[in-house]
C-alpha cells in the first residue's frame, strides 16, 4: 500500500510540474534514492523542464532522454544534475554516460500514459477489485495489433471449441478452426491495415466476439526493426512500450509494461501502466 500511495503522490507532483513548464526530457530509468527539485522519488516517464535538478544519493541511478534528439544520459550518484535545453550538466558528481538512440517519444503519449497510471493507482488505493473470472476473449479485443500473427487468447471456457475469423463487415469467415486450451495462433499471416472480427464458441456457447485492426505494413516494418530483445537496455524496452502505446496498440503495450513490472517491483507505476 505504501508503494501505491508513493506512486500516486509522485504522479501528482509530475502533473503539477508539467502544468507549469513544457517538458523537453523525461526519465527512462531509475534506481535508489532519486529526487527531482527536492521532491523524492519522481515517477518513471516524468517529463523534465529546463532548469530542473535531479539529485542522486549514493549508488543511485537515473536515465534521462531528450524528446527532440532521443539522446539519453545515464546518471550515477552521488551527484546533482541540471536539465538544460539539449543536455544534462553536472553540478556535482560523475559526468553522465551518453548514448544516441533512434527513439522519439511524443509529449502527448507521455502524458497519456501518466494519466492512465494515475487513475489506476488511485482506484487501487481505494479498493481491491474482485477478480474477473467470467468466460471472455482476452486478446486481441481492442485497438491495433503490432503483428500479423497474433496469438488469440480467451479464458474461462474449458473444452473443445470453434474459432472463426472474419474481415469486419463480411459474413464469410477468412479462417476457421477447431480449438482447445484457451489460445490459438494461425499459421498464415493476416493482412496489414485491415479490421478483423473473431469469435470463439466452446461447447456450443459463444465465449465472445472481438474486434481489432492490424497496423499498416510500413508501420509494422518499423515496429519489427525497433523491437528490442529481452536482454536490451531497460530504457529501450520502456521506449518500445511507449511506441506501441503511441501507435494505438494498447493491449500490446500493456503486455510490454506487464513484463517490465515483473522485472522491476521497485517501480510500482509499471504495474499501473499495464492495467
Amino acid at each position: 500500500m505504501k508503494k501505491v500511495l508513493r506512486a500516486f503522490i509522485s504522479i501528482a507532483v509530475f502533473f503539477s510540474a508539467a502544468a507549469s513548464a513544457e517538458g523537453i526530457a523525461f526519465i527512462t530509468n531509475m534506481k535508489g534514492d532519486v529526487a527531482l527539485d527536492g521532491n523524492p522519488r519522481p515517477t518513471l516517464l516524468a517529463e523534465l523542464a529546463r532548469g530542473q535538478k535531479l539529485t542522486l544519493g549514493q549508488d543511485a541511478q537515473a536515465s534521462v532522454m531528450f524528446v527532440a534528439s532521443g539522446k539519453e544520459y545515464a546518471l550515477r550518484g552521488p551527484g546533482q544534475y541540471v536539465v538544460n535545453d539539449a543536455e544534462i550538466s553536472v553540478s556535482s558528481g560523475a559526468a553522465p554516460v551518453t548514448r544516441d538512440t533512434q527513439w522519439h517519444a511524443s509529449n502527448k503519449v507521455l502524458v497519456q500514459v501518466a494519466q492512465t497510471s494515475a487513475a489506476s493507482v488511485r482506484m487501487r488505493s481505494i479498493a481491491v477489485p474482485k477478480p474477473d473470472t467470467d468466460p471472455k476473449l482476452v486478446y486481441p479485443t481492442q485497438g491495433n495489433v503490432a503483428t500479423l500473427q497474433p496469438t488469440f487468447r480467451w479464458r474461462g471456457a474449458d473444452g473443445k471449441g470453434e474459432f472463426m475469423l472474419l474481415v469486419a463487415g463480411q459474413e464469410k469467415p477468412v479462417h476457421s478452426a477447431k480449438v482447445s486450451g484457451g489460445y490459438y495462433r494461425m499459421g498464415a499471416k493476416l493482412r496489414a491495415d485491415t479490421e478483423y472480427t473473431w469469435i470463439v464458441a466452446v461447447a456450443g456457447n459463444e465465449v465472445g466476439t472481438g474486434h481489432f485492426r492490424t497496423l499498416p505494413a510500413e508501420t509494422l516494418a518499423q515496429v519489427d526493426k525497433q523491437r528490442p530483445s529481452d536482454k536490451a537496455d531497460f530504457s529501450d524496452r520502456v521506449m518500445f512500450a511507449l511506441m506501441l502505446q503511441d501507435l494505438g496498440a494498447t493491449q500490446d503495450a500493456r503486455d510490454s509494461w506487464g513484463r517490465l513490472a515483473q522485472e522491476r517491483d521497485d517501480l510500482p507505476e509499471l504495474a499501473a501502466f499495464a492495467k
